[in-house]
């Protein structure tokens, strides 16, 4: 398999906390990136961070760097490659997973560091 490309996105986001019965909020859907899950215990949205309302339960600024192109769903070990060196190098990460590709979050404050990793560990990063 050819070496991994990774692009970053131009907004900066937010992850966000709502009780799991709430209505999906129309201002998530204002973001060009924007990803929920439902789950017994939360309503959990990814989100562009301007958008959020200061009342909401959100960390954040994030930077999101999507894997480039179409991933195969026999592939493995495809975050655990991105993982492994961020967390040597104490970068936590925030991972969604979409039907085409993975995308990996960090915080916005460590993302010229996480790119820089990311390259040393043989990924081109834009």
């Amino acid at each position: 398999m050819q070496p991994l490309a990774l692009r970053t996105l131009p907004e900066w986001l937010a992850i966000c906390s709502l009780p799991p019965d709430a209505a999906p909020p129309e201002w998530a859907f204002t973001s060009r990136f924007y990803a929920l899950m439902r789950t017994p215990e939360e309503l959990s949205i990814a989100c562009a961070a301007e958008n959020v309302p200061a009342s909401v339960p959100s960390v954040g600024p994030w930077a999101c760097l999507p894997v480039e192109g179409v991933l195969d769903f026999a592939l493995t070990g495809i975050l655990a490659g991105l993982a492994a060196p961020l967390a040597e190098a104490g970068i936590s990460l925030f991972a969604l997973s979409a039907y085409c590709t993975d995308y990996i979050l960090v915080r916005a404050g460590d993302l010229a560091r996480a790119q820089r990793v990311l390259r040393r560990a043989g990924y081109a990063v834009s």
